[in-house]
């Protein structure tokens, strides 16, 4: 990918950030605020998958109420609660 395309999947996920649920949607839009611009192409895959997850799912994983499917998606997840 170059960076156009980068850029448009930077904007693709961060319009498939806004979620249905107000914690979630706090919790997104922070973390894309800090660190949307630092993340390659393999880290916006792994972020666009973990949005494909249902709101209360991604909700429950991000909480800690529910243990990560993997460790990418650990990853991005510690990367979200670290803002």
């Amino acid at each position: 990918m170059n960076q156009s395309e980068i850029q448009k999947a930077r904007e693709r996920s961060r319009w498939r950030s806004r979620r249905g649920l107000l914690e979630l949607d706090l919790l997104l839009e922070k973390f894309l605020a800090k660190r949307l611009g630092e993340l390659d192409e393999e880290a916006l895959h792994r972020y666009d998958e973990l949005l494909l997850l249902p709101d209360n799912e991604l909700l429950d994983i991000v909480m800690g109420r529910k243990p990560a499917p993997d460790e990418h998606t650990r990853a991005i997840i510690s990367m979200i609660l670290a803002g």
